[in-house]
């Protein structure tokens, strides 16, 4: 029940950034709205402002904004055409359908930099075991010991040296160490072997053979660190995101990794019981993988208005209503396709024996 709680906040806060991107720049492109809801369904709580209806709905997957004139065939009365959404032109509409899911990358963001701001917890450099064999034990490093400086560069983090690791040649590299209080240096030459990535693929990487302990740091940045820190972690996990999208639609990465509502579910309770700044950077997550969903060109998305309205203005001609009808089915049913297949790697993941699940299994190519 907890963790039903949780995935509903974490939820509720995604959907409401998103709805409130379209919903602030309609306004401020001085388009009617109409009724801006959280969740679907039957309205639990409303209550109305101004020419808007604001209302709670028993359905907490998705929101709504509705506008004036957002349907073609819809009835505006004559002084009410300058505040239709059909009537305004294509570049207002994308600017409209571009906010929601830009409003869940300024959430993100925004997360991120609390967390940076008020201590993050980072791995140490601290060593948690050394293979056998491998460069790090003929240089002498043991368990225990704490890598300080790369080349003379201080670092403290564990990230900062598989940054410098990753970058570096198979040349012989000078380790800083501290052992029981006491300071020396090392050189050690990077082995470079095969392994897979978070996708699976097979890479090649430099390692010395050392494995981190489970020693964390807490690290609180300045106003303008937590901010370049932000923007950096947004980026990088946004472009992971495309990656992981684009590699997934080539069949790089096979289609069991895609989860639905209650791997959110799960996965909501667990980071909360881990605090305010897990449960915030697993809302983060989901925030921008909710706002590169929405921009890929599929009718019904936000990316497929804004295809539409990019035809609109190179061809400088309306897409027929007919058009727009059957790509919006069209769009449905990959999006069904899409959930269905998400809730049936749901259900795989809590119950792997069932024959059903075996069964999907053996259709995606085994267990």
């Amino acid at each position: 029940m907890t963790s039903a709680i949780y995935a509903i906040i974490a939820l509720g806060i995604l959907i409401f950034a998103h709805e409130l991107g379209h919903y602030l720049v309609a306004r401020l492109a001085n388009v009617k709205v109409l009724a801006f809801s959280l969740g679907f369904g039957k309205k639990l709580l409303t209550f109305k402002r101004g020419e808007t209806e604001y209302a709670l709905s028993a359905v907490p997957l998705g929101g709504y904004v509705k506008l004036l004139g957002e349907s073609p065939d819809e009835e505006v009365a004559q002084e009410d055409i300058p505040r239709s959404y059909t009537h305004k032109p294509p570049i207002i509409k994308i600017l409209i359908g571009f906010a929601g899911p830009f409003f869940n990358i300024i959430l993100a963001c925004l997360l991120f930099f609390f967390i940076f701001l008020t201590g993050a917890s980072v791995l140490s450099t601290k060593v948690g075991s050394v293979e056998k064999g491998f460069p790090a034990d003929v240089a002498g490093i043991k368990a225990g010991d704490v890598v300080t400086s790369i080349n003379g560069k201080p670092i403290e983090e564990w990230a900062e040296l598989m940054d410098m690791m990753a970058k570096s040649e198979l040349k012989p590299m000078k380790f800083g160490v501290r052992r029981d209080g006491q300071s020396f240096e090392t050189m050690i030459t990077p082995r470079e072997m095969e392994t897979t990535n978070i996708f699976s693929e097979k890479i090649k990487r430099k390692v010395i053979g050392i494995v981190a302990s489970n020693d964390f740091l807490q690290r609180k940045e300045t106003l303008g660190g937590a901010a370049s820190k932000a923007v950096v972690q947004t980026y990088t996990l946004s472009e992971l995101t495309v990656v992981g999208i684009v590699k997934l639609i080539k069949g790089s990465i096979s289609p069991k990794n895609i989860g639905g509502p209650l791997l959110i579910l799960e996965a909501a309770g667990k980071q909360a019981k881990e605090g305010k700044r897990t449960f915030a950077y697993f809302i983060a997550i989901i925030s921008i993988n909710l706002a590169v969903v929405n921009l890929l060109p599929i009718p019904i998305l936000d990316g497929g208005h804004i295809l539409f309205y990019l035809i609109e203005m190179v061809t400088r001609r309306r897409i027929s209503q007919r058009t727009i009808e059957i790509s919006q089915k069209v769009g449905i049913t990959i999006l069904i396709l899409i959930m269905a297949l998400a809730f049936s790697n749901d259900l795989c993941r809590w119950f792997p024996n069932n024959s059903v699940c075996n069964f999907y299994k053996g259709l995606l190519g085994g267990g």
